[in-house]
């Protein structure tokens, strides 16, 4: 009948056990007997039988207690366990069950009764199993998954150590001048990208750049663009120009930006852009050009406290081929400086269901200690955000921000 082929009759009486035998064998079932608890134990401790058909009443171990006994077995499949009684009460019968049984026969046993429940405990048995094998089916799938998430967190802890090598420096000095990094991603590796370079002792170069999307995709992009624009390898970097001699210049930021859209466009299969400001400074003059490609506006931040958006606009690099990058210039005096950011900032969620908005971000910017260095002024900004955000949302996005101090010629 399925499920069950093994039956283990538990009864004192052996006119009782030769009767269920006789019909179980009959029927075709392999048939073990026991007169008592204590050797029907002994008989399960070697191998369990699919179903148990046992008397309750029995001198020594009473069925009930075998039917404990034997689900306290630590066995690896389901048997069906049937007591067989001469109680009918509810309360006997809530005792059996509450002993670990499955079913129950009022005796005498009627044959055709009898084979109806062996029937029943059959299907149960088969789902029972059918089950168990799907239950083992899925933890083994969850440990392969496991192992393949633990490889996968371990190279994403790698790659993140990769992607913080393309910014070797999150501050450094450019003679009276500064320029300080904050990189924080949402996840291991992030699509955010910042970085300073400078060839000689009047000119830096710096930058703030977001990939689209999110995860490994972005982070390999990020990547790429640390490589075209490299602050040690200068004859690499796409915003450097070599000159005679072995010194390099920076070039202008708008034949920056359309060298990066047709490198980026030329590589087929490629899907990403990204958003860029990109900027030169004469560090005697405090001149200062931009481009701005599709990224949030640069933050102007006067020494006397005044603050104003700087930028044009402009489409996103990568995007089109037929875009125009569009560079303009602004002058900073001594004491003045200029933060360019990701859009991880202004499209924060605040805990009022708010994004941060520009707006948000110069108040933010407001409260911060203004006499403080670049760095612990980047840091403390960051910590006001994540006071503020919201707690369901949390970081969402990676944030990033580029901190240009100009300290005069």
């Amino acid at each position: 009948m399925g499920a069950i082929r093994s039956v283990l009759v538990v009864d004192d009486s052996r006119l009782q056990r030769r009767i269920l035998v006789g019909s179980l064998r009959k029927w075709g079932f392999e048939v073990i007997e026991a007169e008592s608890g204590e050797a029907a134990m002994a008989i399960c401790a070697g191998d369990l039988p699919d179903l148990v058909l046992s008397d309750w009443v029995m001198p020594g171990m009473s069925g009930l207690e075998f039917c404990t006994a034997f689900r306290g077995l630590n066995a690896e499949r389901y048997s069906y366990f049937i007591l067989l009684t001469s109680k009918s009460e509810k309360n006997e019968i809530a005792q059996g069950l509450d002993a670990g049984a499955d079913d129950f026969l009022i005796k005498p046993v009627n044959a055709d009764e009898l084979r109806a429940r062996i029937s029943a405990g059959g299907r149960i048995l088969t789902m029972q199993r059918e089950l168990s094998e799907k239950n083992r089916l899925i933890a083994t799938a969850l440990g392969d998954l496991e192992r393949a998430h633990e490889a996968i967190d371990k190279d994403l802890i790698q790659a993140r150590k990769i992607q913080e090598s393309l910014v070797p420096d999150l501050t450094r000095k450019f003679g009276s001048s500064r320029v300080s990094l904050l990189l924080k991603p949402c996840g291991h590796i992030g699509g955010d990208l910042v970085g300073m370079f400078a060839p000689g002792p009047d000119h830096v170069g710096f930058y703030s750049i977001d990939v689209s999307g999110h995860g490994i995709t972005s982070a390999m992009m990020t990547a790429r663009l640390g490589g075209y624009l490299s602050s040690q390898y200068f004859d690499q970097n796409v915003a450097m120009e070599h000159r005679y001699g072995g010194r390099f210049a920076l070039r202008p930021p708008d034949e920056v930006a359309r060298t990066l859209n047709t490198r980026l466009l030329a590589d087929g299969g490629i899907e990403e852009y990204f958003t860029m400001v990109y900027c030169t400074a004469d560090l005697r003059s405090g001149a200062v050009r931009i481009v701005q490609a599709g990224h949030p506006h640069p933050l102007i931040l006067r020494r006397g406290g005044g603050v104003e958006f700087a930028g044009q606009g402009g489409l996103p690099v990568g995007l089109l081929s037929e875009a125009v990058f569009t560079q303009h210039s602004l002058t900073l005096r001594p004491g003045d400086r200029l933060l360019l950011y990701s859009d991880g900032f202004t499209e924060c969620r605040l805990a009022d269901g708010r994004m941060l908005e520009p707006e948000g971000l110069v108040d933010l910017v407001r409260a911060c200690d203004p006499d403080q260095d670049g760095s612990r002024l980047l840091d403390e900004l960051f910590l006001r955000l994540t006071r503020i955000m919201s707690p369901e949302h949390g970081l969402d996005d990676d944030v990033s921000a580029t901190l240009f101090d100009y300290g005069g010629g």
